[in-house]
């Protein structure tokens, strides 16, 4: 018997597989590559929400486990996936520049900014009222992090590249069994995919679909990531991603025009040089509306349990919600309230009910 099935690889199902890999548990991982949020992502290790100058839900506390975690799994795969790149801030006025400064006078933020105003000196670039400067982020190649990571669990017999059947599982007392398979625990990280899950698809996980551009300039030369209304994110050979929309309307897979255009028009009123569309992604985001994680145990099978809602956060929230989630599991910690699945334990109440 293993003692997991884990069931989709983003970045949550690779937080909690590698923590139960080094606590050196067993394990087989399903995965269909239906869900792409994880891999179009910008990849931005970034504590900051930086339209408003503010620090993002415990973001400090992530990071702090969040920057280890990626740099111990590029150690693991042995590609270079962490790069340091500092997040540049456009300011839009000199009244943004004094909300910068009077945001840099706060201790929770001072760490990340610098207090002194940045001058453009790329001509490719519209930047009337300078820069603001953000520390210690970093950029996280997803697309390189997760296929390597993949690969490695494919060459170790870990992984299954199959969808999962949820009518097929079997919930007994100590176990669950699936086909041939039976483990101790099964753990469902299929983000936006839960929709579709019977076990768990009365929680309010909607979808909010991001698209980037991928553009390519010659004349642009731009090494650090820029905020304006979008970001633009150096990502090798003259080739920048630009992005991300939010729209929680559209759950279709394709990338769209509309989504296009709009990314395009806030580009030019940012660089002055030619640039061109080489290419365009999209993914679902697994997104929640009091903007928390969900995860934790089912209310009424205590083998089966999820960890999903990371949204547009992700790359900071994984590792610390997949360490929460082993040691509700295994330890019986009591997970906190605001990330608990049981603050929604109205809504499966009424799903039983129907």
């Amino acid at each position: 018997m293993l003692d997991y099935i884990i069931v989709g690889l983003g970045l949550s199902g690779l937080a909690f597989v590698d923590k139960i890999a080094n606590e050196n548990k067993s394990y087989v991982v399903f995965e269909d590559f239906t869900q792409k949020s994880s891999r179009v992502a910008g990849g931005l290790c970034n504590p900051l929400v930086l339209k408003r100058f503010t620090v993002a839900w415990q973001a400090n506390e992530q990071m702090k486990i969040a920057v280890p975690f990626y740099q111990k799994i590029q150690n693991k795969i042995g590609k270079d996936v962490v790069l340091d790149l500092p997040i540049l801030r456009r300011f839009n006025s000199v009244e943004e520049q004094n909300t910068w400064f009077e945001a840099c006078d706060k201790p929770i933020l001072n760490d990340f900014l610098y207090p002194e105003l940045i001058r453009n000196s790329n001509e490719a670039l519209d930047i009337p009222f300078h820069y603001g400067r953000v520390k210690h982020t970093r950029k996280i190649d997803l697309a390189i992090l997760l296929s390597s990571y993949l690969e490695d669990l494919d060459q170790k017999g870990n992984l299954i590249k199959d969808s999962f059947e949820h009518d097929k599982l079997l919930h007994h007392n100590e176990c669950v069994e699936y086909k041939n398979i039976k483990a101790k625990h099964i753990v469902f990280c299929e983000g936006f995919g839960v929709h579709k899950n019977p076990f768990f698809n009365y929680l309010p996980i909607y979808g909010n679909k991001g698209e980037y551009i991928i553009i390519k300039s010659e004349r642009l030369q731009l090494k650090e990531i820029l905020k304006s209304s979008v970001f633009i994110i150096p990502v090798a050979d003259d080739l920048y991603k630009v992005g991300a929309t939010y729209n929680n309307k559209d759950i279709s897979d394709n990338p769209t025009n509309s989504a296009k255009e709009e990314l395009v028009n806030k580009l030019k009123k940012v660089i002055k040089v030619p640039f061109e569309v080489v290419d365009q992604v999209s993914g679902i985001r697994p997104a929640v509306k009091d903007r928390r994680p969900i995860l934790g145990t089912h209310p009424s099978y205590k083998n089966i349990h999820i960890l999903n809602g990371m949204g547009s956060r992700g790359i900071l929230a994984a590792p610390v919600m997949a360490r929460a989630l082993y040691n509700h599991i295994e330890k019986k910690y009591q997970l906190p309230v605001e990330v608990s699945l049981h603050r929604f334990d109205k809504a499966f109440e009424l799903s039983e009910n129907k």
